[in-house]
């Protein structure tokens, strides 16, 4: 059983929490800052373009109720952010909780302030608001992602993050550190692991995480390490009494306890809590392709691609004319794929090899192949590449064409990467699910390495996208693209 308390001295606590009140303290100045700049300058900008769009109950000079009216702004925003935990550190770092709550708590006050206006009958100026909240609005969320890249890069380095000590059966541990591993940004730092029949000191096979003591010294081992978080990867060693006493015996509001399931890549608007008999039932929501979804997307992906058709079409009409007269052969390189469903379909590219590349891949596929990835054959410096092949490859202009595969529906903007035939025999089962959606132009695997990733990590982000799709992740990889698109990474 696991028993007892944990006295800490006051100097460690201290320091385990400095990182979460010094980072709350820079986002509290920042937001007032951006806040401060936001509403004075639209009051300047406002009410000197026109005086009679000012306050007007008349009972002090147009310019002090300006500034009154501003200051009462500025005092609410700031708090109300404060009220809704939007620098707690349960959502900071990662995730789009921090980025919905700032715009949630800000239109929640601009709608109180149009509220109290119309109950009390007060004359605010319309303008003034329009321009102040929106504005405002925008220059938090980019205030909190600046701060959010600059904690990602202590974060990788293992920094402002939680020290966290595994628990549970070797394989689920490994698991667990694994995917945090992953995402660094999320801000769990992995110290050491407590697992059965361990033997103290000894690293866990295959990394770098030491064995701290087995599953009973949990508490031994938090206290040796300085932790302040404890996740339990599994339950097999560690029954509901058990884990309960540990929770018991955790420090309130400076330790905490993280529960992991056996769930990986599952996308959090589909996961639902609901507590029945104090039993914490995780409800999980399965991926649904059909009805209003489905149209919207195919919607979305008729307008988008008639539109980069049009705007595009003298940059279309150059590439074309470049490669027809920079190497003999067709403009268009046209390649059998598989598509929705496992159906086949012809994926358009301007050509960016010699007009015999398919009759040279046998030989090269004998002597090299990408690393680390076994299925897919991808070469650094291919010699089938012709001159303009590899500018066209290094911003990958040579797949605007594709555009013309979303038009008529045999791919999307966004969406798994469009395999080969070949390829596709050589799947395992579960692989089979990427083809519950067209593939697409970009899509996850694209902005997060593209040909430097493995075959494993390839299929990953491909299922990861089918069982999570939204519009929403849609619109983030798509910006996410043009980045990736100018870096270049991966791209050969």
């Amino acid at each position: 059983m696991v028993t007892g308390s944990l006295t800490l001295t006051e100097g460690t606590a201290t320091s385990r929490e400095d990182w979460r009140s010094a980072y709350a303290s820079r986002l509290r100045l920042t937001d007032l800052l951006v806040i401060a700049a936001v509403v004075i300058t639209t009051q300047v900008v406002w009410f000197g373009f026109d005086r009679r769009l000012a306050v007007t109950s008349g009972w002090l000079p147009a310019g002090v109720q300006e500034s009154i009216l501003s200051i009462v702004v500025i005092v609410a925003w700031f708090s109300i952010l404060s009220l809704y935990s939007s620098r707690g550190d349960r959502i900071i770092g990662t995730g789009s909780s921090e980025y919905r709550v700032v715009v949630d708590a800000s239109f929640r006050l601009f709608g109180l302030f149009a509220l109290v206006a119309f109950l009390f009958q007060i004359e605010f100026s319309r303008g003034y608001f329009v321009i102040a909240f929106p504005a405002g609005t925008v220059a938090l969320v980019l205030g909190r992602w600046v701060w959010r890249k600059w904690l990602s890069v202590h974060r990788a380095r293992g920094e402002y993050s939680a020290q966290v000590v595994l628990v549970g059966s070797v394989a689920s541990v490994l698991h667990t550190a694994r995917e945090l591993k992953r995402q660094p940004q999320a801000g769990y730092h992995v110290i050491g692991a407590c697992v059965p029949d361990s033997r103290r000191g000894s690293l866990l096979p295959g990394s770098s995480i030491p064995v701290v003591g087995g599953v009973e010294e949990v508490l031994k081992a938090m206290q040796r390490l300085s932790a302040d978080t404890v996740i339990i990867t599994s339950s097999d060693d560690l029954p509901a009494d058990r884990i309960r006493e540990l929770s018991w015996s955790l420090e309130p509001g400076r330790q905490h306890l993280v529960v992991a399931p056996s769930l990986t890549d599952i996308g959090g608007p589909r996961i639902h809590t609901r507590p029945v008999s104090g039993l914490p039932l995780i409800h999980v929501e399965m991926p649904r392709y059909e009805g209003f979804k489905r149209y919207q997307k195919r919607a979305f992906d008729i307008l988008s691609s008639s539109a980069l058709i049009a705007v595009l079409s003298p940059v279309l009409l150059v590439l074309a004319l470049a490669v027809r007269f920079t190497s003999p052969g067709a403009v268009l390189f046209r390649q059998k794929r598989v598509g929705l469903n496992g159906s086949s379909f012809y994926m358009l590219k301007f050509r960016s090899m010699v007009n015999d590349a398919e009759a040279l891949l046998a030989t090269l596929e004998l002597r090299d192949r990408a690393e680390g990835n076994s299925i897919l054959f991808k070469m650094k410096d291919d010699p089938r590449i012709t001159p303009i092949g590899k500018i066209l490859r290094r911003f990958s202009l040579d797949e605007l064409p594709q555009l013309f595969n979303v038009f008529i529906g045999n791919m999307s903007l966004v969406g798994p990467r469009p395999p080969l035939q070949k390829e596709v025999e050589l799947y395992e089962t579960h692989v089979h699910r990427r083809f519950l959606m067209k593939p697409g132009i970009t899509g996850l695997w694209q902005v997060s390495g593209r040909s430097d990733l493995s075959w494993e990590d390839s299929v990953r982000l491909d299922l990861y996208y089918v069982e999570n799709w939204s519009m929403i992740n849609d619109f983030v990889i798509l910006l996410k693209t043009a980045k990736a698109v100018v870096s270049s990474s991966g791209a050969y």
